[in-house]
C-alpha cells in the first residue's frame, strides 16, 4: 500500500511556506476594506476595525512571518540555494522589513488609532462623529504604509516564483 502523503521534507516545507503566506499575509490584504466599510456604516465602528487589525497582525501575520522565515531558511539549505542570490537575499530582506513594520509600526499605530477614534466618538456625544485631523492623517499614513507592505509581498512573490539569476 502506498503512503497517503508521499512528500519530501522540502516539499512539506514549501507547502508550509506557501500556506503561511496565504493565511498569514493574505489576511492583511483584507484590511484595506475594513475602514471604508466602517466609515460607510458609521465611524463608531472604527475602534473595532483597529482592534481587528491588531489581532490579524499579532495572531496571523506575525506567526506567518516567523514560519515563512523558518521554512525559507530550511529550503535554502536543503535546496542547495545560495543565500547570496539576489532573489533569496531580497526575500529575506522583505521578511525582516515586514516584521519590523508589523511590530514597530502597524500594531502600535492601530492601537493609537483605536484610542483616537474612541476619543473622537466620546467627544461627539449624541451628535455626529467628526474625526480629528490627527486621526485622519495617521489613518491615511497607515493606509499608505499598508499599501507599501502589500506591494513588497507582491514583488517578493514574483521573485520566489521566477528566481531571477538562479
Amino acid at each position: 500500500m502506498e503512503p497517503i502523503v508521499a512528500a519530501t521534507t522540502y516539499e512539506l516545507a514549501l507547502w508550509l511556506h506557501i500556506v503561511a503566506v496565504i493565511v498569514g499575509l493574505g489576511s492583511t490584504f483584507a484590511s484595506i476594506v475594513f475602514a471604508p466599510v466602517a466609515m460607510s456604516m458609521d465611524p463608531v465602528h472604527l475602534p473595532y476595525v483597529h482592534r481587528v487589525q491588531v489581532a490579524i497582525n499579532k495572531y496571523m501575520a506575525s506567526p506567518g512571518l516567523l514560519l515563512i522565515l523558518a521554512t525559507g531558511v530550511y529550503m535554502v539549505i536543503d535546496g542547495n540555494w545560495d543565500f547570496g542570490s539576489f532573489w533569496v537575499s531580497a526575500a529575506f530582506l522583505v521578511v525582516f522589513v515586514l516584521g519590523a513594520m508589523q511590530g514597530g509600526y502597524f500594531i502600535p499605530t492601530d492601537r493609537k488609532l483605536e484610542q483616537m477614534a474612541v476619543a473622537d466618538i466620546k467627544a461627539a456625544g449624541d451628535g455626529p462623529v467628526t474625526l480629528s485631523d490627527e486621526y485622519t492623517s495617521k489613518s491615511r499614513a497607515s493606509g499608505i504604509a499598508g499599501a507599501a507592505a502589500g506591494l513588497l509581498i507582491v514583488v517578493v512573490t514574483y521573485l520566489m516564483i521566477t528566481k531571477p539569476g538562479a
